[in-house]
């Protein structure tokens, strides 16, 4: 595919945005303000970029544990989401979600959710909604290759099929399940051939690539809207970090190789396309440097807006807890 300009400079500054977010959440969580667990996606922002290019803004998104970026990248608010992961109340979940059960119901956000592959059942949920409804909206289910490995990863996709209902398997292969590395626990080279057993295409893309995953999300995702059923993209790619901010393995390499970890680096997706747009004449490093410096500044307005925030007071413990 050919893109213009203003395509090509919105997907850098998705995942530019997803970046710089993500470092700033890494430095709070370091400074003791973020007060539950974070699992970081550096290093991923392509997937998120990709999909989301390709999505309406109603159509649905069940995030992984791993979410903050995927629902960032759904166009949702810095400063709400910010504010969130600080546990306070002008959080998108008045600071009752954090960083693991974040939704944003405005934006099609069903939830990040904390278990893994929980959010594969209910993605067949949303599918049949859409369907039902005739809206002609998609659910977009993000899993990793360890979640690959869950009884609901089976059942939803099975049961996806059948109802041919329109929601897309997005399994982020970064290689490692927490501290397992997934060659070691499947026996097959790509897991996305496991969708056949089901009747549905499985393809694996480059998920370092931003324009490879966007038109496998959106050949997956015309293919939904025209209600031919659910699709499996597999995305390789690489977390920077450990499975956890505080995991022993982002500097000490417990498990994961070093010498892979560096070969990844190289890879880049944040540095591989900025170059790639200069290079090309898509745009200067003036404008590149311009960019960078709003972004940063959006994301330290967001900083800043979290910690104006007040914590929630007592009184409202059990408000909202099911539906108020």
């Amino acid at each position: 595919m050919s893109y213009d300009k203003a395509f090509k400079m919105s997907m850098y500054r998705n995942m530019l945005e997803q970046r710089v977010f993500e470092k700033a959440v890494q430095e709070q969580y370091e400074e003791g303000n973020i007060p539950n667990s974070a699992h970081l996606y550096l290093g991923q922002e392509a997937i998120a970029a990709g999909v989301s290019m390709a999505l309406r803004p109603d159509d649905y998104i069940l995030p992984s544990h791993r979410g903050h970026a995927q629902i960032l990248a759904k166009g949702c608010d810095m400063n709400r989401m910010m504010a969130e992961l600080f546990g306070r109340v002008d959080g998108y979940c008045k600071g009752k979600g954090g960083s693991m059960h974040l939704a944003v119901a405005e934006h099609g956000v069903l939830g990040s959710i904390g278990i893994v592959g929980c959010n594969m059942a209910l993605a067949v949920g949303a599918g049949m909604a859409a369907k039902k409804n005739g809206t002609g909206q998609v659910a977009v289910c993000y899993f990793g290759d360890g979640a690959s490995n869950r009884g609901t990863f089976h059942e939803g996709m099975n049961l996806c099929s059948i109802q041919k209902l329109p929601v897309i398997y997005a399994l982020e292969n970064n290689h490692y399940g927490m501290f397992s590395d997934y060659r070691d626990m499947v026996n097959v080279e790509h897991i996305s051939c496991r969708a056949a057993g089901y009747g549905v295409p499985g393809e694996t893309v480059d998920g370092n690539d931003p324009w490879a995953c966007y038109e496998a999300a959106k050949k997956a995702i015309d293919r939904a809207r025209a209600g031919e059923g659910p699709s499996m993209i597999e995305f390789m790619t690489w977390r920077h970090n450990g499975h956890f901010e505080g995991d022993p393995d982002a500097r000490e390499f417990l498990f994961r190789d070093p010498k892979e970890h560096e070969a990844w680096l190289k890879r880049d997706p944040i540095v591989v396309v900025r170059k790639q747009l200069i290079d090309e004449g898509t745009c200067t490093e003036d404008e590149m440097v311009a960019m960078e410096a709003e972004v940063r500044k959006q994301v330290d307005e967001a900083v800043a807006f979290a910690h104006a925030s007040a914590w929630p007071p007592v009184s409202e413990v059990y408000t909202d807890v099911y539906a108020d």
